[in-house]
């Protein structure tokens, strides 16, 4: 067993400063945490987690990890997260990653160090063995994290046919994706296929387009008119709602009619965009059920680190027409 003077003397520091590290006291140069940090991350040292195990004790901490809750979907999700867990007894620490691998590996560190009993994690920008080394229970919301973490999603691939399905219904014929950066590990890949394989099957073309994520809404703004120019399409389906109304604010300013010269579809809907943008035609993701899967699962494996899960669980999403498609 990994002891903490073993971590101490890889960090080249002393027990009493793994100690402070490890519970946050007094005053540490960023350097030496990060040494320390390092030093418990190589040895996958986890502090006081046998004498906790065998005292059957639980610090009632969960954390959770996301790209940014400023996104309404990430924020209504975290936001039920809380509600949720407070009410079993537990308190949340929150992390924002920001699709940031150093804040994503200093956060899962400081969660370690803190001895959480589980984390639920939104983001990943990190390697699948830096996970699997964690060693903690941890249940994944839309990312591939380790074949031995399981995902909870909405069915993804269906919400981008349905989209799709929905412009071409509407006489679309030109339809164009709007999306984030499209990686293996990301949920609107799924999306973009459902587009694709639909638009194949009414023998058209896809067209896509990516705007990372964190793009500044100014410069997102400007490549989306760009593309409206360049493009001309008659459909956009956009995979999140946020860009769908960066979109149709776009268009309006080129002398574009929603829903007669272009018709959008965004993907969400959060109870934001449904009580402020209701006119806006969405992919719906069940969120509150979302939320209490995530939970259910994730309590599971902390009362059975063993306990046989599903590698993966997707759950319906549907279609809210507005007056963005005809």
């Amino acid at each position: 067993m990994v002891k903490l003077t073993d971590v101490a003397k890889l960090a080249g520091v002393s027990a009493t400063t793994v100690s402070r590290v490890i519970n946050n006291y007094g005053s540490l140069s960023q350097h030496t945490k990060d040494k320390v940090f390092a030093a418990m991350q190589e040895l996958n040292y986890q502090p006081n987690s046998l004498a906790r195990s065998l005292q059957g004790k639980e610090t009632k901490l969960i954390g959770v990890i996301f790209p940014s809750v400023s996104n309404p979907f990430f924020g209504e999700l975290v936001s039920l997260l809380e509600s949720h867990l407070f009410a079993k007894g537990y308190k949340v620490i929150l992390c924002n990653s920001a699709e940031n691998k150093e804040k994503e590996r200093a956060y899962l560190q400081m969660l370690i160090a803190n001895q959480v009993d589980g984390i639920i994690a939104g983001a990943h920008n990190l390697g699948i063995a830096e996970y699997e080394r964690v060693g903690l229970p941890i249940i994944s919301f839309d990312r591939a994290l380790s074949n031995t973490i399981p995902i909870v999603s909405s069915d993804n691939y269906t919400g981008g046919a349905l989209a799709t399905e929905a412009l071409l219904k509407a006489g679309a014929k030109k339809i164009v994706i709007l999306s984030g950066i499209n990686q293996p590990n990301s949920p609107t890949t799924e999306r973009l296929n459902g587009y694709a394989d639909t638009l194949k099957a009414a023998d058209l073309q896809p067209i896509t387009a990516e705007i990372d994520f964190h793009t500044a809404a100014n410069i997102k703004a400007l490549k989306i008119h760009q593309l409206l120019v360049d493009q001309k399409p008659d459909g956009v389906f956009c995979t999140d709602d946020l860009s769908a109304l960066l979109l149709i604010n776009e268009a309006q300013k080129l002398g574009l009619a929603i829903p007669t010269d272009l018709q959008v579809v965004g993907y969400d809907g959060t109870k934001f965009i449904q009580d402020y943008h209701p006119e806006l035609t969405t992919i719906m993701q069940p969120i509150d059920d979302i939320a209490t899967l995530l939970i259910d699962l994730l309590l599971q494996r902390i009362k059975d680190h063993h306990v046989a899960l599903q590698p993966r669980y997707q759950l319906p999403v549907k279609l809210i027409n507005g007056q963005t498609t005809r």
